[in-house]
């Protein structure tokens, strides 16, 4: 998708559900994309949810239970399809309204929420999938184009005044408050916006992990508008 993407990047595209759960992460390519030009009026849909906290977690049941016009019905159902299918392949897809995330302000010099530059970890072998369908997408970033703040020579020597620990103990101080899986944008670096409606697999840190995990960051929210995203 030349045309979405500039050349050189680490995004394989595909154009069918099961290519998008089978096509493996190859190379430098850390991010599976199958674009989709969605119908229906997702607006709606979110118009009619409750956000309960900053960050809902909506059921089937709560969109069932929506009254949509012809419109909004063609969004619900694409959703409904999205959650059972992802869970027929064996995911445990999660749709959330969200307001805002918390946000990290214990420390001036580095953050761990998700509005920085971050990769997802897991103990097993498994992917982060996602998918926007109403409000502000989330965006990946090249790991050519990043540097972990943990070696920036500022930032890593106000880590070790923080640590109480020994030298030996100071790598893991670093995995246990997850300040290595946060990463810094060099200077032009060129963020890559996920778009609406798309459905998105992103590599993951695990032990048996041979590619890079991918670069992405929850981005800063609309005014006066909730997000709609299904992520698993």
């Amino acid at each position: 998708m030349k045309e979405l993407f500039p050349e050189g990047t680490q995004i394989q595209t595909v154009s069918t559900f099961s290519d998008f759960i089978d096509t493996a992460f190859e190379g430098e390519k850390n991010a599976i994309f199958w674009m989709r030009n969605l119908e229906g009026d997702f607006a709606e849909v979110v118009s009619k949810l409750t956000l309960k906290d900053d960050i809902t977690e909506i059921s089937p049941e709560d969109i069932l239970s929506l009254h949509l016009s012809e419109n909004g019905d063609i969004a619900r159902k694409i959703i409904l399809n999205d959650l059972k299918t992802l869970s027929d392949y064996g995911a445990k897809p999660t749709l959330n309204l969200l307001k805002n995330y918390e946000r990290d302000l214990e420390f001036d010099f580095i953050s761990t929420d998700v509005y920085s530059f971050h990769v997802d970890r897991s103990p097993i072998p498994t992917s982060t999938i996602l998918c926007t369908y109403y409000g502000a997408p989330s965006e990946i970033l090249p790991n050519y184009q990043a540097v972990q703040k943990i070696m920036i020579p500022e930032i890593r020597a106000k880590l070790r005044e923080l640590h109480t620990g020994s030298d030996e103990d100071f790598n893991t101080f670093l995995e246990e408050y997850f300040f290595d899986l946060h990463y810094e944008p060099k200077p032009n670096a060129q963020p890559i916006n996920l778009g609406i409606g798309h459905l998105w697999k992103l590599s993951v840190d695990h032990p048996e992990q041979k590619f890079l995990p991918c670069i992405h960051r929850a981005p800063k929210e609309n005014k006066d508008e909730f997000r709609l995203l299904l992520i698993c």
